[in-house]
């Protein structure tokens, strides 16, 4: 199978997902099962190849001039991790089937957890930094959307929200160190990066890079002081919290610390802040786990504990170490899985996860509870268990390390103390919530769960044993596979061995294993009676309390800045909008003085100076007449517009005339439409307001003069330099023979740059969306007075309101627009064909998709200006959402089928067809992306101006009369 295919196998099955019944978990169980099944066994079947020493990748083109391709790749690392993904997301959906109430809507779980699913494995297998980084952000957002699951629950919602925050704002740090790796190195390649280590770390921007990356690294998996977020995530179903502490997001920090290791590790900075990282959260987190009375608490505090584990082990700058931080991944992902099913088990067959409720569950839930106090004992690091094997090789690592003599005799003591609190609360766990006297205060009578329900559980604690037992056969030659390419070079020497004989590391064990016992059985009863929250000496040291300060606060400042910047009132934005860009621009020419270049001018002609002295003349007209007659203004501003539509087509730029002239058209029914919004203009009695009034009429025209003015300079010392660096010469000697076409303007858009027309024409969709729905939530402000009948008058008589002349139920238009009414209707298979003609001849003459739905559009809004709405609606059935769909989806599968066809992605094709009696015709894909522009384009233009409308109409029928006719204190949203 394609290693492409795999990867986006599980976003497929998401997609699927969705579309199945919400309360089918039956189906939408087994739907995921053999989802996560596929992937596995497929990814299994991958071993003999790995092991081989080959690293497996395949290559699909997407932009590869900027070296940003998709590229999936599978060294033994990668695939112990993509093993590890896949193999616990199945466990955990067979679990989530017993798990989740009959009334959970289980499509969405299953949906978003088979998307987590394809994030994370994204995460693992990206050959290539950005891709990685992409994937990344994904994991984010759809842990965001599982945490958050359910979404009736206060601390579900937050929860979400404070994960998304941190992660993703670390994301960001990440993005911006990848960028500043793939600088230093020449390559984005993981291949090439993975192999330049010496040179990252010897490059000046070597610190700045660390930095960014760990942000990254860190805030994922929850490091000091990041570490916060991760409690406030036990909000999610614990299936979630199950999958996201053993092998998923979290894991992510420390999966990209292990990959660039060989890269970023070797250095004082490394060591210091990632050791220092991991470290404080080891200790943090396992001494704040020993006071917690939930049991979802209790492990997430844990977790938290184990990644500073990990995180140390790969600062100690150690081969070794990193062969152990490699192993630990593994055993806490067993242990810690088993042990949320666990709990999620417990709560729901008692209904609480309240440890000082919870008591004597062994004799109703013994098998449970043997399983739970293995895992237990397997977190606590007791031999024969996996958990013991890790533990120790991180105590010899901590013992052997050389560095200060504080770090050599304090990092020893650090690691054996938060053994200790290890000890203490797996204990908690294992023997406060199974023996004592039976429960009395808990909702339901415990009993064991169905045996599938416990199923992952046994298979997950069997490998704690098995590997515990026999490391060496059962788990050695994977970690050996795995470890491999963390270390970049040989592995160092190491034993799996149980038993190493009487060592430091086993008397740290000793000394971890009695210390947790007997601290445990001295405070044991306080442990269970314990009310206060949070743990000693820590109480103030509240994370969650910080980050939601910290947003309120940012949230005030923000609303401060706007109530001292901002103004609800147009007119003064613009103002200030146009006077910071006339400064800047003003001090750029001041340092950049602008000066006029030698290139041979053209003459002007008499009839170019009249057009532009008769614009200049309607452009000081619509200023003044704005304050007396709008429709006045408008029709002279439109002169200003055509006259610059006849000045691209003087300056041989015909597509962007035929673009200017349907924009000024659209452009104009847009602010005919706005006109219904505006104010009625009053005179003013007051002689200071009046005069206040023409100062700032004076004002704004000084602005305007001024910057009108400076764009004139600036594009004539433009237009009279000369351009050895043009772009030009590029695109003119291309675009036949590589795009297909003459019409360099129409090529650039949907070949060249149609990655760029792609996100501009979605961009487009949205704002029509937006735009439309934003609307369709406003609601003018209601009049207390009722309109009168002559004020009702002119809105019966428009063409938007039908009229039954016969009393038969058939509506027609009032006579008087019927005539127009024909003539724009015949109008439209005119405009339709003139359309096809632009369009089709868009590749080669002056024309295109953009411009030919722009001709459509206006077509279908003069349908709607004689006939009205109701009548257009009822007949013509335009559905202008469906255009936009229609559109991006054409757009997006002409770029997807050159993917297929090997090519990067939008890659034109043009092929040469002889048709009987038409003879040849040129064909090129780029014709089908056309059609997509065309398609988004109309829909959008639809969608934004019938939305205005609609709105306008609303208005007047229920004021009874025209806007132009009221006050602007009687229209505020």
């Amino acid at each position: 199978m394609s290693l492409l295919f795999l990867l986006s196998l599980p976003f497929i099955g998401s997609a699927v997902a969705a579309l199945l019944p919400t309360n089918a978990r039956n189906l939408e169980s087994l739907w995921a099962v053999v989802v996560a099944l596929v992937v596995t066994v497929q990814l299994a079947l991958l071993y003999p190849d790995v092991s081989a020493g080959t690293v497996v990748s395949e290559r699909l083109s997407w932009l590869p001039s900027l070296g940003i391709d998709i590229v999936v790749r599978l060294d033994g690392f990668a695939w112990m991790f993509a093993m590890l993904v896949s193999g616990m997301g199945l466990l955990v959906i067979v679990y989530a089937r017993y798990y989740l109430s009959a009334d959970d809507p289980a499509a969405r779980f299953y949906s978003l957890l088979l998307g987590f699913m394809g994030a994370m494995l994204g995460v693992v297998v990206s050959g290539n930094l950005v891709q990685l980084v992409v994937f990344w952000e994904l994991t984010s957002i759809f842990s965001f959307l599982l945490i958050g699951y359910w979404t009736h629950r206060k601390d579900a919602r937050r929860g979400a929200r404070m994960a998304f925050t941190v992660t993703a704002t670390g994301g960001l740090a990440l993005l911006a160190g990848v960028l500043l790796l793939g600088h230093i190195v020449g390559s984005y390649e993981l291949d090439v990066v993975l192999q330049a280590g010496d040179m990252v770390r010897a490059h000046p921007l070597y610190a700045l890079t660390l930095g960014l990356v760990l942000l990254g690294a860190l805030t994922k998996s929850a490091q000091f002081p990041f570490h916060f977020w991760l409690p406030h995530a036990m909000a999610a179903p614990t299936p979630v919290s199950a999958y996201l502490h053993s092998a998923t997001m979290v894991k992510a920090g420390v999966f990209l610390l292990a990959r660039l290791w060989s890269v970023l590790s070797g250095t004082d900075e490394w060591f210091w802040i990632v050791g220092g990282a991991g470290l404080t959260t080891l200790l943090l987190g396992s001494y704040v786990a020993m006071f917690q009375n939930d049991l979802k608490g209790l492990l997430a505090y844990s977790t938290i504990s184990h990644l500073g584990l990990i995180t140390l082990l790969l600062g100690l700058n150690s081969p070794l170490a990193a062969v152990a931080a490699v192993f630990h991944m593994m055993n806490h992902a067993t242990f810690k899985a088993s042990l949320f099913m666990s709990v999620g088990i417990i709560d729901h067959e008692t209904g609480t996860r309240d440890m000082r409720r919870l008591d004597g569950l062994f004799r109703f839930m013994p098998i449970t509870g043997t399983l739970a106090i293995v895992a237990c004992a397997a977190m606590a690091g007791v031999p024969l268990l996996n958990g013991f094997l890790s533990k120790e090789m991180f105590f010899a690592e901590t013992v052997f390390v050389t560095a200060h003599p504080a770090i050599e005799y304090g990092l020893p003591a650090a690691a054996t103390l938060a053994g200790v609190f290890a000890v203490v609360y797996s204990l908690r766990f294992g023997h406060d919530v199974f023996f004592g006297p039976p429960p009395t205060d808990i909702p339901r009578k415990p009993h064991e769960p169905t045996h599938w329900m416990r199923v992952p559980v046994e298979l997950l604690v069997l490998a704690c044993v098995v590997v515990g037992t026999l490391p060496a056969w059962s788990i050695g030659p994977v970690l050996a596979l795995a470890a491999q390419p963390v270390v970049g070079g040989t592995l160092p020497d190491y034993s799996l061995a149980v038993w190493h004989g009487f060592n430091t590391p086993l008397v740290m064990s000793l000394v971890a294993t009695v210390g947790g016992l007997l601290i445990y059985l001295r405070f044991a009863a306080r442990f269970k009676k314990r009310r206060a929250r949070g743990a000693p000496l820590l109480q103030h040291l509240d994370g969650k309390r910080l980050f939601e300060n910290g947003l309120a606060r940012l949230s005030d400042a923000a609303r401060r800045l706007v109530r001292w910047m901002g103004t609800r009132r147009l007119q003064p934005q613009l103002f200030a909008l146009l006077l910071i860009a006339g400064l800047a621009g003003l001090g750029s020419a001041l340092i950049v003085p602008l000066t006029w270049g030698d290139r041979a001018r053209v003459a002007a002609t008499p009839e170019f100076v009249l057009l532009w002295l008769v614009a200049g003349a309607c452009a000081i007209g619509a200023a003044n007449q704005a304050k007396f007659h709008r429709l006045a203004a408008l029709t002279m501003l439109s002169v200003v517009g055509l006259a610059l539509c006849i000045t691209f087509a003087w300056f041989s730029a015909p597509d962007l005339a035929l673009t200017q002239l349907a924009v000024e058209v659209v452009t104009l029914v847009l602010f005919l439409l706005g006109l219904r919004w505006m104010p009625k203009r009053v005179e003013l009695d007051d002689p200071r307001m009046a005069t206040r009034a023409r100062w700032h009429r004076r004002r704004d025209f000084v602005l305007a003069l001024g910057i009108g003015g400076g764009l004139s300079a600036l594009s004539y010392a433009l237009l009279t330099r000369q351009a050895p660096l043009s772009i030009s010469p590029f695109f003119l000697e291309r675009a036949l023979p590589e795009g297909g076409g003459t019409n360099v303007v129409n090529v650039m858009l949907v070949d060249f740059r149609a990655f760029d027309t792609l996100g501009e024409i979605t961009v487009l969709g949205i704002v029509g969306l937006t735009v439309y729905a934003l609307l369709r939530r406003f609601r003018p402000a209601q009049e207390t007075i009722e309109p009168t009948e002559q004020q009702r008058a002119p809105v019966e008589a428009t063409g938007a309101d039908l009229i039954d002349r016969d009393g038969d139920g058939d509506h027609h238009l009032p006579p008087y627009l019927e005539v127009p009414a024909v003539l724009v209707r015949l109008l439209l298979p005119v405009a339709g064909l003139f359309a096809f003609h632009l369009f089709m001849r868009g590749h080669n003459e002056p024309g295109g998709g953009f411009v030919a739905g722009l001709v459509v559009a206006i077509a279908f809004i003069a349908q709607y200006m004689v006939s009205g709405t109701r009548w257009v609606e009822a007949r013509l059935h335009l559905l202008p959402t469906r255009w936009i769909a229609a559109g991006l989806l054409i757009a997006l599968t002409t770029g997807l089928g050159s993917l297929v066809l090997g090519h990067p992605f939008l890659t034109t094709h043009t092929a040469h067809v002889t048709w009987p009696l038409v003879g040849e015709v040129h064909l090129p894909t780029a014709a089908l992306y056309d059609l997509g522009v065309f398609a988004v384009v109309v829909g959008s233009t639809l969608l934004l101006l019938t939305a205005i409308a609609h709105q306008s109409l609303r208005a007047r029928r229920q004021q009874g009369t025209t806007l132009d006719e009221r006050k602007d204190s009687a229209w505020k949203p």
